[in-house]
């Protein structure tokens, strides 16, 4: 009789279900981080804008809109990974609209 060498089904069964356990546990993670990314994300995009605006405020001495940002080349989007847009008041403040 030759040796016959591989895995037996309980031995394959057996990893599936190790497996399958550490998918549970890392998936509902994955996606708590996404939310927290996005977040961050949109938190970080205010700080950089606002940080333009008052650089274009000292180069031009006057208050920035978002189109003028943009076409000047201080920023590129004002968009959220979330969707949600940031604007700016009359007074050049940051403000976030709706999605």
């Amino acid at each position: 009789m030759k040796n016959q060498k591989g895995f037996t089904l309980i031995e394959m069964l057996i990893v599936l279900l190790v497996i399958t356990i550490l998918l549970l546990v890392t998936i509902p993670n994955i996606a708590n981080h996404s939310s927290n990314i996005q977040n961050k994300g949109c938190s970080g995009l205010r700080n950089m804008i606002s940080a333009q605006a008052e650089a274009y405020r000292m180069n031009k001495e006057a208050v920035p809109t978002i189109a003028v940002l943009k076409t000047e080349g201080y920023i590129k989007s004002n968009k959220c990974p979330d969707g949600t847009e940031v604007t700016l008041d009359s007074n050049g403040a940051v403000i976030e609209a709706a999605k």
